[in-house]
């Protein structure tokens, strides 16, 4: 059984950089910025479809 909502999320990538010799390309900051930027994106694009007077979705329901 896994809940569909957990409180941590933790990953180690030790695995994947022993066997598959994987590395990231990006580090943990940038992927930070991006999701931020993200978020950030969606709310003004909301934030402009509800004033014009349609339904905007809460995608984070």
């Amino acid at each position: 059984y896994r809940p569909t909502e957990v409180e941590t999320l933790l990953g180690d990538p030790t695995k994947a950089k022993e066997k598959l010799g994987w590395t990231p390309k990006i580090s943990l900051a940038e992927l930070v910025k991006e999701m931020v930027l993200s978020d950030y994106t969606a709310a003004k694009r909301d934030s402009l479809v509800k004033s014009a007077g349609f339904q905007a979705y809460d995608y984070h329901e």
